[in-house]
């Protein structure tokens, strides 16, 4: 896996990308998300770590549109918004990618990538017909400009592997203009190696200035690729670390007791 460097804070654009302010959620009796908060930079990998029930998915699904907040605010590059829905998310380029990747497996790469949003052009000049070449060609473009290399995209992606699908999830994502991906444990269900090649996938999108939120069990996949952690328990941020200056053992204590701690 490529080595990620550290953010220069002296360098990175402080300018907040995403912004939430004590954002709560709850269900009935239930605080599933009380007061957190977190800001997020541009082309960064953000890691939100915690145990089963910390808060973590609702966390994203108040950030990406999926629900509601009762209470906080969300900014969006210095301005206050409000998502009722993931398209008003997506508009604003939030994208979320979920473990189910929501490919069709009988379909190709370009396919799967223009799915909804097929390209058309007109034959003979009246005829309206599916511009597959068009599609093909700005299919390349996408994985081209996250570095996927894949054998044969005219192929059904059922015949990819596991790293394989989440580039094409990945690409069909960015035809919109994406400035904050979600990635809900992207590597989870993967082997070694093409988890390997999907936290190699996430460098190049931080490289190309996306940012990128991780939600992860994997504490060696998120030392290898975050530049900052955030850990929640029950429903609370204990706190948020540089990964530079984190320890494996500082994540695990916070994650288990709910209170920040030194590395």
């Amino acid at each position: 896996m490529t080595p990620i460097p550290a953010l220069n804070p002296a360098a990175a654009p402080r300018e907040i990308l995403l912004g939430a302010q004590a954002l709560s959620k709850s269900y009935g009796g239930l605080r599933a998300v009380n007061a957190a908060s977190l800001d997020l930079f541009p082309g960064e990998v953000v890691a939100l770590v915690g145990d089963n029930g910390a808060g973590k998915s609702t966390f994203v699904k108040m950030l990406s549109g999926v629900i509601a907040p009762d209470a906080g605010t969300l900014t969006m590059s210095g301005r206050d918004v409000r998502f009722n829905s993931p398209a008003q998310a997506r508009e604003a380029g939030i994208e979320t990618l979920h473990q189910s990747l929501a490919l069709v497996d009988v379909f190709n790469v370009p396919e799967n990538i223009f799915l909804g949003r097929e390209l058309h052009t007109r034959r003979f000049g009246v005829l309206p017909v599916l511009d597959k070449a068009a599609m093909r060609t700005r299919t390349i473009d996408l994985l081209q400009r996250i570095g996927a290399n894949l054998p044969a995209i005219d192929s059904p992606v059922r015949s990819m592997s596991g790293g394989q699908r989440q580039a094409v999830a990945i690409a069909r994502l960015l035809l919109n203009e994406v400035r904050l991906l979600i990635m809900d444990e992207p590597m989870a269900a993967l082997g070694v190696d093409e988890g390997r090649k999907v936290l190699d996938l996430i460098v190049e999108l931080r490289a190309r200035g996306l940012t990128v939120l991780i939600i992860s069990h994997n504490l060696e996949h998120v030392f290898g690729v975050a530049d900052r952690i955030c850990v929640m328990k029950n429903g609370k941020i204990v706190g948020i670390v540089d990964t530079a200056v984190a320890s494996h053992d500082q994540i695990v204590r916070m994650i288990v007791s709910g209170a920040m701690s030194r590395p």
